[in-house]
């Protein structure tokens, strides 16, 4: 008995330590977490709108603003640009001892920048929160200001921490722990709705978010240690890879500056639309990031540290071979979804949401309506998150920041045309989004072309254009069978027939999208089959490797 526990323990710790050698097999870990923590969100949500009011759950979602801009600033600023190629870069031509102390001063200089930051902020939260949110009542003013004081500190200070030791994790390539720690973090907020909510009423989400960055810290924290990694108050700014990690995070850290005051736009033009608009437009962007974290953000990040490697190498040829694999594999599996949530976005809004007296029709056909115009451009912005990360892996950070500057500017202007002009309705800043995503991820392909070198057009274009010729052949699968299914077959009226109807429509679509991709030779529906094929079980229940197929078949 004692032995079959040490096996058990041995066996889920060289789980948990894995490390993943391919950028598919990497990409499949960061996936299936990402899905978990994505529904587990989407699951949060509905619990929310079954207890809420739209109109309540706008302030509570405009009390992310000021903390959410604190965290992007400090953390995104310096991860994936700078942090990760760096500290990869230490462990490969240095030692694990430098690269330790090197993580122990970023993550002891953030901390320190961050109290700077969050201590006034903390003082004139009221001030701000009239500005953010001038279209909310003084009654909803306080309650967004007691909701920005208590996330500000209790949440964002681990939240920085566990995104550091996700840095590190993810340089040594273990994806699992990593993609598994947003999931407790939303375990930690369901937590809070489910058993504060009758006591607490709005303030136990609140709760459960601090509770969520808790566990979100905790859960990395064995997996360190197991790598060698301790802590130490180190704040050595001289150290050669600390002034490189901030050299390469300024230009970083000013677009996301300016990409800050985008969303900020967006949620002052929300709140003047009513509080309830800020619920639609946060039910919607919601939904449609799980596609976007699934593929465009997942399969990035395990392309990173590659990508990262290939360039610290000079290898230009394998650089582009790994680049064009993902943004290939990203379009393949983003673009079914797309059309997905455009075509079948009122029954999905239900589905997930619920049809309570709480969130009504109106809400729901808004939210359908917002989600559709954000999903034109899914496609873009998942692809942007892997040209982004191309540019960071070459140590570049200030092409991608111009470019998103354009990109923001143009999402500011036609959010504020559209909505203090033309008095449009809150599915207007899906639209203007869509058209600033698809610019940005435009001209970010064209100045990485311009940096590394011609991919070869039809190497590039004519995957993606038969993956588009899919998709759209897909889309009229899924808009057939939903007009004629509905009401004549299914009573949309009940859920349990609102989920046939859609399961049969989202199958058919899907069908027919794998089909024509077979049939018109898309190298990705290769690389699924085979993938299938092998996940078959050796002795002892083992499934056998795929890597080295992977790699022929994306070679071929």
């Amino acid at each position: 008995m004692e032995l079959a526990m040490v096996k058990l323990i041995k066996n889920t710790l060289t789980i948990l330590t894995r490390q993943e050698k391919n950028i598919l097999s990497a990409a499949s870990v960061i996936m299936t977490a990402v899905a978990v923590s994505r529904l587990l969100g989407l699951f949060r949500d509905r619990l929310l709108a079954a207890r809420f009011s739209p109109e309540d759950l706008g302030v509570y979602y405009a009390a992310f603003r000021l903390p959410n801009m604190i965290f992007e600033l400090l953390v995104m600023g310096a991860l994936a640009t700078a942090f990760i190629p760096v500290f990869t870069s230490f462990l490969d031509n240095k030692s694990k001892e430098e690269a330790n102390r090197l993580a122990s001063s970023v993550i002891n200089i953030g901390l320190v920048l961050f109290l700077f930051l969050a201590l006034p902020l903390m003082i004139f939260t009221p001030f701000i929160s009239r500005k953010l949110a001038p279209g909310f009542d003084e009654n909803q003013i306080r309650l967004m200001v007691a909701f920005t004081r208590i996330m500000i500190i209790p949440q964002v200070f681990p939240l920085i921490i566990g995104n550091f030791l996700t840095g590190i994790l993810q340089s040594y390539r273990n994806f699992l722990i990593p993609a598994l720690a947003p999931v407790v973090y939303n375990v930690g907020i369901i937590l809070g709705i489910l058993f504060l909510t009758p006591a607490a009423g709005l303030y136990a989400p609140v709760v459960g978010v601090v509770f969520g960055a808790l566990l979100f810290v905790l859960i990395q924290i064995p997996s360190i240690l197991s790598y060698g990694y301790r802590h130490k108050l180190s704040f050595d700014y001289k150290n050669k890879g600390v002034r490189t990690i901030g050299k390469l995070m300024l230009p970083r850290t000013l677009g996301l500056a300016v990409s800050q005051i985008d969303t900020t736009v967006d949620l002052v033009l929300s709140t003047l639309l009513g509080a309830s608009a800020v619920t639609v437009f946060n039910f919607a962007q919601h939904l449609q990031q799980l596609p976007i974290g699934l593929f465009g953000v997942s399969i990035s990040q395990a392309s990173l540290p590659a990508l990262s490697s290939a360039a610290a190498r000079d290898d230009k040829p394998e650089f582009k071979k790994i680049l064009l694999s993902s943004f290939h594999q990203i379009l393949f599996l983003v673009l079914p979804v797309s059309f997905i949530l455009i075509v079948l976005r009122i029954p999905v809004v239900r589905l997930v949401f619920g049809a309570s007296t709480l969130f009504d029709w109106e809400s729901t056909v808004l939210t359908g309506l917002t989600l559709a115009y954000f999903s034109v451009s899914l496609f873009a912005q998942s692809l942007v998150h892997l040209l982004a990360r191309g540019f960071y892996a070459l140590q570049d950070t200030k092409t991608p920041v111009v470019i998103g500057f354009a990109a923001v500017l143009t999402n500011a202007a036609l959010s504020v045309l559209f909505v203090m002009v033309y008095h449009l309705p809150i599915w207007s800043l899906g639209f203007s989004a869509s058209v600033a995503s698809i610019l940005n991820m435009f001209l970010l392909l064209v100045f990485l072309i311009r940096k590394v070198g011609s991919f070869g057009y039809h190497e590039l274009l004519y995957p993606m254009f038969k993956i588009f010729l899919a998709g759209l052949v897909a889309a009229f699968a899924l808009y057939i069978p939903i007009k004629v299914l509905d009401q004549l077959v299914f009573d949309t009226t009940r859920t349990i027939n609102l989920f046939f109807l859609t399961g049969i429509s989202t199958f058919i679509g899907l069908a027919v999208y794998l089909f024509i991709a077979w049939f018109l030779d898309v190298p990705q529906i290769a690389i699924i089959f085979k993938i299938f094929q092998r996940l078959k079980p050796r002795e002892k229940g083992v499934l056998l490797d795929t890597t080295q197929e992977v790699v022929n078949l994306q070679e071929n």
